[in-house]
């Protein structure tokens, strides 16, 4: 069994964020050009939950490749523009940024003894738990965003 590389998971959640982009853009046409009120709601539904497991993404992937603080926040800021992920992601692609596995074992790397390190270390070590921290607490954030409301608030 192939394990999901760092630049595969990114790739895959960047080009999902682009596609529930288009998504979102269509619900939000079909809500203001012909009345159908439900389409934003599931459009943008998807779209929120997607980009919430790209920007999770972008934090694992930029810890485990050793990105700027900076870079990874770019990385999250990306998926508020639509479509720029993919360039993005083709940057990093071209930089060798994505390059590599999961580190799962510490080097001689200075950042190696961090404490973040040492927690993606122990994590990558559990595949399982990792993914369903990253589910659940991906899930909690979407709820409590949907009991705030959408951006802009309830329209009708």
């Amino acid at each position: 069994m192939t394990t999901l590389s760092p630049k595969r998971l990114f790739r895959g959640l960047a080009f999902a964020e682009a596609v529930t982009w288009t998504i979102l853009i269509v619900a939000m046409i079909l809500k203001y050009a012909a009345g159908v009120e439900w389409a934003v709601l599931v459009g943008g539904s998807i779209h929120g939950f997607v980009f919430l497991a790209y920007a999770a993404s972008s934090i694992l992937v930029g810890v485990n490749q050793r990105w700027s603080v900076g870079r990874i926040a770019f990385a999250v800021l990306t998926a508020i523009v639509p479509y720029a992920t993919i360039p993005f992601e083709l940057h990093l692609v071209r930089s060798g940024r994505l390059e590599g596995e999961w580190r799962r074992e510490a080097t001689e790397h200075p950042a190696d003894g961090a404490w973040w390190n040492r927690v993606l270390r122990w994590f990558l070590a559990r595949p399982v738990l990792l993914v369903s921290v990253a589910v659940v607490a991906i899930a909690a954030i979407f709820g409590g965003l949907l009991v705030l409301g959408p951006p802009g608030g309830w329209q009708s």
